[in-house]
């Protein structure tokens, strides 16, 4: 292999979600050289399977588009290794999810603020840099969002019967209707926002990288894979990589890693920074000993709760091959129909006990049913309803197995292994069973498809979530925000440092403490657009102390 050296001021390690924003935030002044290295392929305008809404179950397990990560046996889920899709593109995962944005309930973000150390990322702190990446052209006039953005979302539309027939019977069943789930009251069900503009799936690269990447101070190389951070004296000085069969070498003043909750931890641990025992053991020479590098991984589980329809309003139908032709060639063409939907256009959040003080279960509702790999329900028409717990007290752990940058490391997610996260499954299947049984849904309802009738008592249920659940895809945690009294910290939240080492900051999914209310990907956009701030040493925007909707026992009625 050559060896060639390359000089840079910053070195940002992943062009994914939080990558495109600094991307462009960093070098917006001008000043600095800023490198991207992403290790996946370019973002083309005319690849279908990323552009395409619809197409979404396609990239999954594709690994051209997918790093096609795995958990360990999970103990207590039969021994099941879970599938994790990764993006392996510019713009990351967010080229290849389902585009859902979601904010999370700002007593998430008060959770957040509430751990030492963590003050300034309360809501009053986070929700500015939430207005600032948006445009949320489905409340214009909202106070509490915002209208000038790089981000543009598409408030559902949910034109189709099912979905009103699902609103209507979540009201019937005594749970709040709600205007925007991103906004005032979280609780409820209505349409929801979704990453998708003009009928294209809007990634974080075509958002963020794609308007200024002819800036001359900007690089975004993509087939760069990076094996290793390189540390001296307590301080990263670049990273190593390769690139079309060669090795190359960067010197950078700072190296931010943002590779997400799997590869940046991997990265540390590789570099030295981790349990320092752990490291020995693989040959590894400890640089900094912080036992919380891999520790407190956390995610969503769901599972699909499949119905039949007896009436021919579902978009079932599309599923069908023949079909696929003539509904993407209408897209090619205008944009519009069936492809131009990831069909992901309502739901809900409800509180599954009097115990919780926010809502502690997401609803999806699709007016189909299909699996994320594609199998589709066997009915001519049918919906299905996305549903699991958003806050779980389960923690898993990422460790490397060896120093080979390009084996995937070690994960268990330790699902249903605690007894609320177990109580709070068994209640995830009663209140979705409550709702689609109500009256304005038993127009449309031909019976329980999955898990069935069959599928009745606590264990019954549990034994189904064991042997059917998925990911939802939120992986995040594993080298979370706090300050170096906690031993378990691994990023400084006011600098995004690396405790313990100069020049390399962590800005990604694994630096959030706890896993949001919902889907991860607007979070981690916020916390990149903060970060770039706090990297940049600008003033922050003024906290907003706006008021949010706080639950009050019989204190609203339907």
């Amino acid at each position: 292999m050559n060896t060639s050296v390359q000089n840079f001021d910053m070195v940002i390690v992943g062009g994914g979600s939080a990558g495109s924003v600094l991307a462009n935030r960093l070098s917006a002044d001008g000043q600095r050289k800023v490198l991207v290295l992403e290790a996946g392929r370019k973002d083309s305008w005319w690849d279908l399977l990323v552009q395409m809404p619809a197409a979404l179950m396609f990239p999954a397990g594709n690994k051209a588009y997918d790093w096609a990560y795995q958990s360990d046996p999970e103990p207590f889920m039969g021994g099941r290794r879970v599938k994790h899709a990764r993006g392996k593109l510019l713009g990351g995962s967010s080229s290849i999810n389902g585009m859902i944005f979601q904010r999370g309930n700002p007593m998430d973000y008060e959770r957040w603020g509430a751990d030492p150390g963590m003050q300034s990322w309360d809501f009053e702190h986070c929700l500015p840099y939430f207005k600032r990446l948006e445009t949320a052209t489905g409340s214009p006039n909202d106070p509490m969002r915002g209208q000038d953005g790089p981000l543009v979302m598409r408030r559902g539309p949910a034109s189709n019967p099912l979905f009103e027939a699902f609103f209507s019977s979540a009201a019937e069943a005594g749970y709040l209707r709600t205007d925007d789930v991103n906004g005032y009251r979280q609780e409820g069900f209505g349409p929801f926002d979704s990453n998708i503009h003009r009928g294209r799936r809007l990634n974080a690269a075509r958002a963020y990288i794609a308007p200024v990447r002819r800036r001359p101070n900007l690089t975004v190389l993509t087939r760069a894979f990076v094996t290793g951070v390189r540390i001296d004296k307590g301080r990263a000085t670049g990273v190593s990589y390769t690139r079309h069969g060669k090795a190359y070498q960067v010197n950078a003043g700072e190296v931010i890693l943002c590779g997400g909750a799997i590869n940046t931890p991997q990265l540390l641990q590789l570099a030295g920074i981790g349990e320092a025992d752990h490291l020995r053991s693989l040959g590894i020479s400890p640089t900094v000993n912080l036992p919380g590098v891999g520790e407190n991984l956390q995610d969503h589980l769901e599972v699909y709760i499949q119905h039949g329809c007896p009436q021919p309003v579902s978009e079932q139908p599309s599923l069908d091959l023949w079909r696929m032709p003539f509904i993407g060639a209408q897209w090619m063409l205008s944009r519009t129909g069936s492809a131009a939907s990831n069909h992901f256009e309502g739901g809900g959040f409800a509180r599954s006990n009097d115990e919780v003080s926010y809502p502690n279960l997401m609803f999806h509702f699709l007016p189909l049913a299909v699996r994320y790999d594609g199998k589709k329900a066997e009915t001519r028409h049918g919906f299905q309803l996305h549903v699991g717990p958003m806050y779980s007290d389960s923690r898993g752990k990422l460790r490397i197995r060896s120093a080979d940058p390009r084996q995937h490391p070690s994960m268990v997610f330790n699902y249903l292994s605690t007894e609320q996260d177990r109580r709070e499954w068994v209640e995830a299947i009663q209140v979705s069973r409550e709702i689609l049984s109500q009256p304005a849904m038993r127009p449309y309802n031909s019976g329980e498809l999955s898990p069935g009738p069959q599928v009745r008592t606590d264990k019954e249920i549990l034994d189904w979530v064991a042997r059917d659940a998925e990911t939802a895809l939120h992986p995040c945690g594993t080298a979370k925000m706090g300050p170096d009294t906690d031993r378990h910290a691994v990023v400084d939240p006011l600098t995004m440092q690396v405790h313990g080492v100069q020049g390399l900051r962590v800005v990604d999914a694994s630096a959030m403490p706890y896993v949001t209310n919902g889907n991860i990907y607007a979070p981690v956009m916020m916390l990149a657009e903060k970060a770039a701030d706090l990297i940049l040493g600008v003033e922050p925007p003024l906290a907003e102390a706006v008021d949010f909707y706080r639950y009050q026992p019989q204190s609203e009625t339907i």
